[in-house]
């Protein structure tokens, strides 16, 4: 790190204090800022200077060496959300360190408090998340007062060849200190509606970390005479956090609406379903999802116009589905960029320019639409909407790839041209 650079941390780390000082703490989701500021200067401000609440505070100062491990934990739901949800109408969006909110508003905005589906997966996946890194520590050695799981050490079943062995994950300690980071009392909260919400959210909590649990799987390394597996030697470990990931977005699909009335336990709202108990890996959700289709300044939701589809596809990223039926822009781009590369003895590498046309696809913005419905008595609203499509398939946008040249290369064009 250079002079300069040197210089101007301290200054960069007073205006993260400054910032995250004013992002409102007494929230249960702040903490997930940390999974965008990972380039360092968290862990430089210390404990009380993060956007934690006074209980995780607390918990921080009492095992700061976990720090790393919540920063992963936050930066790794946050990069699977947006993972599963790519393609859908919500899409996971979350706020950048560079955004004009980011001292007043939570980091997946209104989506954080709406008690919604989406809500649901928000709080499993970050909860799951925070399982996932810190029990990857505890495996690692990084921590001193958790490891392996030796509950499994010096048993297995002599008579099928195998036994317990090597490092298998203690995925009962990740989950131990989630639920001391992230979980309040309900009986902290006297509104109703707050009560249910909160409630709502230690359950989608916890799922989260179930799923984590229930995915566990086991490897086993074979010993013997020349590779005979005679004895294997197993150890339990959990799975690909993308693997949860697909767990927990399936659960999200089959997710249960529950009663905005306070009872001792959640009931789901349809009285007919009630019989049918709730599963501690199910999601629930109290109020339906808002339209994700057409911009929504008051909620934060930016809409759909302008998003790229795809026109083949029958899914979520199908044009008919993430265009809500609007239509779509077809602009085709021109792609430029270096191929069929070879090094040249001694020492250059020569390339040929190739160039490749794609279709790029984007929503069409709602106001176009109803703006060519409204304008005047047409016998077909949707064939004057085709004609105006057919015009923007005509554009043609050019996109040069190129990395820059380098000094040997650009000596060598200069050559070929003389």
């Amino acid at each position: 790190m250079d002079r300069a650079a040197l210089l101007a941390l301290p200054s960069l780390c007073a205006l993260w204090a400054a910032v995250l000082s004013l992002l409102p703490c007494g929230t249960q989701g702040n903490w997930m800022w940390l999974g965008i500021a990972s380039f360092g200067v968290p862990e430089k401000l210390g404990c009380s200077g993060l956007p934690l609440n006074s209980r995780q505070k607390e918990l921080c100062k009492r095992k700061p060496y976990l720090l790393p491990s919540i920063r992963e934990g936050a930066r790794l739901g946050i990069q699977e959300c947006r993972s599963q949800f790519r393609h859908e109408r919500w899409n996971c969006m979350v706020a950048t360190a560079t955004s004009t909110q980011l001292a007043t508003a939570p980091l997946f905005g209104y989506e954080l408090s709406s008690g919604t589906k989406e809500t649901a997966f928000i709080y499993a996946i970050m909860a799951a998340g925070l399982v996932h890194s810190v029990t990857r520590s505890c495996s690692a050695g990084n921590m001193t007062e958790c490891s392996c799981d030796t509950t499994l050490q010096n048993s297995g079943s002599a008579s099928e060849g195998w036994h317990w062995g090597g490092c298998s994950d203690d995925v009962q300690y990740g989950m131990w200190f989630s639920r001391k980071f992230l979980d309040l009392p309900v009986r902290n909260t006297t509104e109703k509606e707050s009560k249910v919400l909160l409630a709502m959210n230690l359950h989608n909590n916890e799922a989260g970390r179930q799923a984590v649990a229930k995915l566990m799987s086991v490897d086993c390394r074979c010993h013997g005479v020349s590779g005979s597996c005679a004895v294997k030697t197993c150890w339990k470990t959990m799975s690909s956090f993308e693997k949860i990931g697909y767990f927990l977005k399936d659960k999200y699909e089959n997710s249960i609406q529950i009663s905005d009335k306070t009872k001792r336990k959640m009931r789901r709202r349809e009285k007919d379903q009630r019989q049918t108990p709730i599963l501690k890996d199910d999601l629930l959700y109290v109020h339906k999802s808002p339209n994700y289709c057409v911009e929504n300044k008051k909620l934060g939701i930016p809409g759909t116009q302008g998003r790229e589809c795809n026109r083949t596809s029958g899914g979520a990223d199908g044009c008919n589905l993430l265009c809500c039926g609007r239509g779509y822009n077809t602009h085709v781009v021109r792609h430029v960029e270096r191929c069929e590369c070879k090094f040249i003895w001694c020492c250059y590498v020569r390339c040929r320019r190739c160039e490749s046309m794609t279709d790029v696809h984007t929503s069409l913005n709602h106001r176009v639409f109803f703006l060519l419905t409204s304008l005047g008595p047409f016998k077909n609203p949707w064939q004057e909407y085709s004609k105006y499509r057919g015009e923007c398939q005509q554009q043609t946008t050019e996109l040069r790839i190129e990395p820059p040249l380098k000094e040997s290369e650009k000596e060598l064009e200069e050559l070929e041209g003389a």
